[in-house]
């Protein structure tokens, strides 16, 4: 009886002390209210794979030459290149072609299907947006990488443009060591220049009014409320 409660109190132990760690190892480089658990989560994995956290950065707001923010889930400068990420996580299957703006998504053995704006056109936006905020930005690589969690399927998925790539969340460092080992060194020109860009747009989303109009800018171009079937 005994025994068994020193196992467990030592389970529970252990269990706590894991949570600290990586609480603070997750604090090296963001917040425990900033973005989703599932970001949080890669993160996680990125530093404990080795990635150093003054190269990675979270939940970005960038900020466009109209005023509204582009928000980023996750940026890690390497030395091939920047690379930036964005998180989803959905159940069932997914289908999709890198040319159209919608996608589907399967669930209940196909019963129900629910539309998603590609992925792969949404990073390919925000690595647009960030291109403009630096002119150095011009001449170094950019690599799209699209992480997905949950059970989903990527069922039928084509056209998947070069330097952009598609990983359930169980292979991303696989991707990512790939490109360490089969890219070019990417050149830059000023790297403490990039770092403060990268900062800027992560502090802004410390904004919570920056947050709310976000929110509010997404809704309005997306015009659901303007749709009566």
């Amino acid at each position: 009886m005994w025994i068994f409660i020193g196992i467990v109190s030592l389970l529970v132990f252990l269990l706590i002390f894991r949570e600290r760690q990586e609480k603070k190892l997750l604090e090296t480089v963001t917040k425990q209210n900033r973005g989703t658990r599932t970001e949080r989560d890669l993160v996680l994995k990125l530093l404990k794979y080795g990635i150093p956290a003054q190269t990675i950065f979270h939940d970005l707001y960038v900020k466009k030459q109209n005023g509204i923010f582009s928000q980023i889930d996750l940026v890690v400068v390497t030395k091939v290149g920047i690379v930036v990420l964005e998180v989803k996580e959905y159940s069932g299957w997914v289908f999709g072609s890198g040319h159209n703006s919608q996608w589907t998504q399967v669930l209940a053995y196909g019963k129900r299907k629910y539309r998603l704006y590609n992925p792969i056109l949404q990073n390919s936006k925000h690595i647009s947006d960030l291109k403009k905020q630096l002119r150095q930005f011009e001449t170094v690589p950019f690599y799209s990488i699209v992480v997905f969690y949950g059970d989903c399927v990527l069922k039928e998925i084509n056209f998947v443009p070069n330097g952009t790539f598609l990983v359930k969340s169980n292979r991303v460092l696989e991707v990512m060591e790939a490109l360490m080992k089969n890219k070019e060194p990417a050149r830059y020109t000023n790297k403490t220049e990039i770092v403060r860009i990268l900062n800027e747009a992560v502090k802004n989303g410390e904004d919570k009014q920056t947050q709310i109009q976000h929110i509010r800018n997404i809704r309005e171009m997306l015009g659901k409320d303007r749709i009566f079937d």
